[in-house]
């Protein structure tokens, strides 16, 4: 079967090159963001966000909003829920093709066709009936995840509605697409655990996550320091030599990633940009990696076309659904 035949989706197509190691450069810079006093500074920081998100795709965020006490708390609840028996983490299973529940080395990127060497818990609004663990199995659970996705959605339409104006649409437009009170609501909280390296030789082709963009419109990744691996391939000079950089985690600071339904949506104006987590070098921790995902993933119900029609319309749950189909083989 050619690569053409492979996918209904060209990005999913592009994806199945990009199983090499590629090259590193660590002198690429990621764009730093200062979001403080946001409504009076909104202009210069729309113009930042814009500039990043163009040239390389990533940008990180300070002074957003979300205090470090409620990072390390939902930190401490993930590894709480991940150090659960795997028995136990059984009795909340990702459901077919909806972003819900738990699975284990489940996830298959188009890029490696070797499972992701990682679980997760996902979290998706409309879809959580019997996912969650009660009190008596992880006292505070649901409603700290619950009020962390709440900050994470807010801050994440904060910065979507910078790049609404900027194409031209109303400042709420992506805050409409991503209605969290409706049952088309489909975006995601995901904690990750990433498994620890017990054997120190590292079978060719296997990843922590192998390379890939994202399916969303903007992904927010809270990252914990001393537990590396992060890399992007940042702009599109990088993206043509295959060039990784490293994305140093730091605590409270939030790294974000335009995924493909903006580059949609900007028909190719803003730039979806490839990343992966690489496996740890022999000098490095070779213990578990934990991070926490946000994925701003329009509602079902929502057409993604850009102004310019560039690509075909298309439901935002039938682009969910060919995504989803692609990446995971079973749910451990």
């Amino acid at each position: 079967m050619s690569t053409q035949d492979k996918y209904a989706l060209q990005e999913l197509n592009f994806e199945t090159t990009l199983g090499g190691l590629g090259d590193v450069d660590e002198n690429r810079d990621i764009p730093l963001i200062d979001l403080s006093d946001f409504d009076r500074r909104k202009t210069d920081i729309t113009e930042q966000l814009w500039q990043a998100a163009k040239d390389v795709g990533f940008f990180q965020l300070i002074n957003h909003g979300i205090s470090l006490d409620e990072i390390d708390a939902a930190f401490a609840m993930s590894e709480a829920f991940f150090a659960l028996p795997r028995s136990v983490k059984k009795q909340y299973p990702l459901k077919d093709g909806l972003n819900a529940g738990w699975e284990y080395r489940a996830q298959v990127r188009p890029s490696t066709g070797t499972a992701d060497e990682k679980e997760s818990y996902q979290f998706t609004i409309p879809h959580m009936e019997g996912l969650w663990p009660d009190d008596t199995v992880l006292a505070g659970f649901q409603s700290l995840i619950e009020a962390f996705e709440w900050k994470a959605w807010q801050l994440n339409m904060q910065v979507l509605s910078c790049f609404a104006t900027k194409l031209g649409f109303d400042e709420n437009f992506f805050a409409q697409k991503h209605e969290r009170g409706s049952p088309e609501y489909q975006s995601t909280l995901r904690l990750l655990h990433y498994l620890p390296l017990v054997d120190s030789d590292i079978p060719e082709g296997v990843w922590r996550a192998g390379a890939h963009t994202d399916f969303d419109c903007l992904t927010m990744v809270f990252q914990q320091e001393g537990q590396g691996g992060l890399q992007v391939c940042a702009g599109k000079t990088a993206l043509q030599s295959q060039t990784w950089t490293s994305v140093l985690p730091r605590r409270g600071v939030i790294t974000c990633n335009i995924g493909d339904m903006l580059m949609r949506w900007s028909d190719d104006e803003l730039l979806s940009t490839l990343h992966r987590v690489r496996m740890p070098a022999p000098n490095e921790n070779h213990g578990s990696r934990y991070s926490i995902a946000f994925f701003a993933q329009a509602n079902k119900d929502q057409i993604i076309q850009g102004p310019g029609r560039k690509y075909p319309a298309i439901s935002a749950r039938d682009y969910m659904r060919h995504r989803l189909n692609a990446n995971f083989s079973g749910k451990g």
